[in-house]
């Protein structure tokens, strides 16, 4: 596991999600996704993996994405402008068991097509519980998302739940199933918006692959 430790990489980060968040659209078919434009970050997990509390604990803000102990509340791709450098994804959680089947197959479908189809997407955050560590839905998103050709790094949530020694087997585990997959980054970010560990290495990260600001 390695991370951005650089203090610059770090300001960088940290200066980049001080800026304005905006809501830009949300698409529940693929006729309603904005135009391509900003480099974007999708963000992608299990239900109930802590998906929208890591989007507002990196923005600095606690209602930007919804928090709900209730799964399947993100009900389409929710779009977000960064200061006008770095587009934010917010992605319908998978593995809902409260959801018609009917709308599983609608989101599978865009999700699909987004991925394939979206230039503009430079990484997807695979974000899995460090509780748990990688189940098979998770490894069936990372399929997808090699057959897909899209680059994506795994950031692991919820750290502060997991005891060390746990959680360093869980990384290990982890490393080397991601070793296997071909559009997998292969450095793992740990996280827990609750207690702020890890934010501003992912913030770093995502700064990384955000369009040049004024002052860069």
């Amino acid at each position: 596991m390695s991370a951005p430790d650089n203090r610059i990489d770090i300001e960088a980060g940290r200066r980049l999600f001080t800026q304005e968040c905006r809501f830009v659209a949300g698409a529940d078919r693929i006729e309603a996704l904005p135009p391509i434009g900003l480099p974007e970050i999708a963000f992608a997990g299990r239900s109930n993996v802590g998906k929208s509390s890591l989007v507002n604990a990196l923005t600095g803000r606690t209602t930007l994405a919804r928090v709900s102990h209730t799964p399947g509340r993100t009900q389409q791709l929710n779009f977000f402008d960064l200061g006008g450098r770095l587009g934010l994804v917010d992605m319908p959680g998978f593995g809902f068991a409260r959801v018609a089947k009917r709308k599983i197959k609608d989101w599978s479908g865009l999700i699909e097509r987004y991925l394939r189809g979206r230039p503009s997407l430079r990484r997807v955050c695979l974000l899995v519980d460090a509780r748990h560590a990688a189940m098979a839905i998770d490894r069936t998103f990372m399929e997808r998302l090699d057959a897909a050709a899209v680059s994506y790094q795994v950031v692991l949530t919820k750290c502060d739940k997991v005891k060390p020694d746990e959680l360093a087997e869980r990384i290990a585990s982890l490393g080397a199933t991601l070793a296997q997959h071909v559009a997998a980054h292969p450095d793992i970010i740990v996280t827990s918006a609750h207690e702020g560990i890890g934010i501003p290495e992912l913030r770093a990260a995502l700064a990384a692959l955000a369009a040049p600001g004024q002052f860069d």
